[in-house]
């Protein structure tokens, strides 16, 4: 089994609403392996982007409970200065908007440039402006000799990307965070992208998260899954078992929700209501009771813990026994048939 780059132990974020804590990360832990990808699947609002910016320490103004092991480093431990050394040498994140991640005054080549610099003081101008060629040209920008020296502006959104790629990897780091890496590109792109990602793990042996709402990219990219729903993970496994067989209502909400082509669907599932906002969280009992109506009470734990299931396949409360989809046969349902 490859090695443990990141290990997450019961990590928590809060932010302060009205002189009050509310915790957006609530109590989650997880693992990221060499040459792994770890996909990270929710709603907007389920706490992914915030466990994101948790590892690379991005939050100012968050209070973070729990530990965060990089290579042996407890990373909620370490100073702003020791977090410099780390973040954008040994773990780098794609941002989920190059443009706004990139300075739009700042040509190409000097925003890569600033990032070997940071980090390799010995190299001289020439030196990185060579390498920030030669990375363009590795993360498929034609003509990386004329990007260089232009600026975000003029660039399209699928090359914008491509320069926050080569900027994350410009330090060859063990860890690679992708923060929905395709949002708003074309299909075309982002194959072209989660290819390039994909070619770089295995090039750098690197672990990556990728933090995504699409399944179908989930499908195509990721080892391992962790579905989140309001701060918590609810279901984690192999990514064929979480397709093959789904457990948890939220896991299998999301799933039905998504056309299929292997099979006649008559109607796609809507999941009834949203996240509940960060104030309004229920912190007890399933969080995803009030989306589920049709489910008994009873169903559902006081205090939900994961389960393993099966082996490395965990599911976060009893209702997972319980479920089924209200046009679905409850009869069909307690022989365990399913259409599909």
């Amino acid at each position: 089994m490859s090695q443990e780059l990141l290990k997450i132990n019961n990590l928590s974020t809060s932010f302060q609403i009205d002189e009050e804590y509310y915790a957006a990360v609530d109590d989650v832990s997880l693992t990221v392996r060499e040459n792994e990808v770890l996909a990270i699947v929710g709603e907007s609002g389920s706490g992914k982007s915030a466990t994101a910016f948790s590892i690379m320490g991005l939050h100012n103004r968050g209070k973070i409970e729990g530990e965060m092991l990089f290579q042996g480093q407890d990373l909620a431990k370490l100073s702003t200065s020791e977090m410099n050394k780390i973040r954008g040498k040994d773990m780098s994140m794609i941002f989920q908007d190059p443009l706004t991640a990139l300075n739009p005054l700042m040509e190409i080549g000097v925003q890569i440039g600033e990032v070997l610099l940071l980090h390799n003081k010995n190299m001289s101008k020439t030196e990185r402006r060579n390498y920030a060629i030669e990375l363009l040209g590795r993360v498929g920008i034609p003509r990386p000799e004329r990007v260089v020296d232009q600026f975000p502006h003029e660039l399209s959104g699928g090359m914008r990307q491509r320069v926050i790629i080569a900027i994350a990897i410009a330090n060859q780091p063990k860890l690679l965070i992708a923060d929905e890496p395709t949002t708003a590109l074309d299909v075309t792109i982002q194959a072209q992208i989660l290819d390039l990602i994909q070619e770089l793990k295995d090039d750098l042996n690197s672990g990556v998260i990728l933090i995504t709402h699409d399944l179908g990219v989930v499908a195509e990219m990721a080892d391992r899954v962790a579905v989140m729903y309001a701060g918590q993970i609810v279901e984690e496994s192999d990514v064929e078992s979480v397709f093959v067989n789904p457990q948890h209502p939220y896991t299998r909400s999301l799933l039905s929700s998504i056309p299929a082509t292997d099979y006649a669907q008559d109607r796609l599932h809507v999941i009834q209501g949203i996240v509940p906002s960060l104030k309004h969280l229920p912190r007890t009992g399933c969080r995803f009771k009030g989306r589920i109506p049709w489910i008994d009470d009873d169903a559902h734990e006081d205090h939900p813990v994961l389960h393993e299931v099966s082996e490395g396949h965990f599911v976060r409360c009893t209702c997972y026994q319980h479920f089924y989809f209200p046009d679905e046969n409850k009869e069909d349902q307690a022989n365990g048939v399913t259409e599909g």
